[in-house]
């Protein structure tokens, strides 16, 4: 058992909530533990210049707010740049939910999923990985509805989870207090097929073998699994 009462294979509680502002065409808070990120999908009816003629756009933005931590951090409109670690992160976010979807079926125009972080206890990016896929799904579903398509784009379910080693304990779903003493950090996204879209694994406190990374990989896609089934009993089958 660990210090929150949970098994090494459990995720903690998840509650999600649609809906959550008014004006975006999809919005979802996620709340993993005491991690709660706010994602909202914007639709444009424009691409970037890079994107091929015919074809569609997913992106993302990620944020965390100043005391979204146990201590104020600044904004990064006052540094005047995208920290690195906000840049690493909105990539990866918008790399995973472009996986989701089908850009030609989704037309000339651009979805943008807002991540914000109100309040980081670990998992930042994966929450706003499984939220950000809702929000979404919502928007994509708001267009079938709206007549502007003929049926949704979405490809793949998509979620994200962490697992790590603590104490050489494998655990799924890391906390920041035991975030702060893994000796091994894993992040995986997957699609409800269980094929990896994104993999990152990092030894910090010491190497991994290749058996202990299966395992935590098993252990994500346990996670992940879970999420997905939360994930559909909100959306739908799409």
């Amino acid at each position: 058992m660990r210090k929150d009462g949970r098994k090494f294979n459990e995720l903690r509680p998840v509650t999600i909530t649609t809906g959550f502002v008014k004006y975006a065409e999809g919005s979802v808070l996620i709340q993993c533990g005491d991690t709660k990120v706010l994602c909202n999908a914007s639709v444009e009816d424009r691409v970037p210049p890079h994107v091929r003629p015919g074809c569609g756009w997913v992106t993302a933005e990620y944020s965390m707010l100043p005391r979204a931590n146990r201590e104020r951090s600044r904004r990064d409109i006052d540094k005047l740049k995208l920290s690195s670690r906000s840049a690493e992160i909105q990539r990866l976010i918008g790399r995973s939910l472009r996986a989701a979807v089908d850009l030609k079926a989704l037309g000339e125009r651009t979805v943008t999923i807002d991540c914000d972080v109100l309040q980081g206890d670990g998992g930042t990016r994966t929450a706003s990985v499984t939220g950000g896929f809702i929000a979404l799904a919502l928007a994509c579903k708001k267009l079938v509805e709206d007549g502007d398509l003929g049926s949704s784009p979405i490809r793949h379910f998509v979620a994200g989870v962490s697992a790590g080693i603590v104490d050489d304990e494998l655990l799924l779903d890391l906390p920041y207090v035991e975030d702060s003493r893994a000796q091994v950090d894993l992040n995986c996204i997957m699609n409800e097929l269980g094929e990896i879209i994104e993999l990152q694994g990092t030894g910090e406190g010491r190497a991994f073998t290749v058996r202990e990374q299966q395992e935590l990989l098993d252990l994500c896609a346990k996670g992940n699994r879970e999420l997905i089934a939360r994930q559909r009993e909100i959306i739908g089958r799409l």
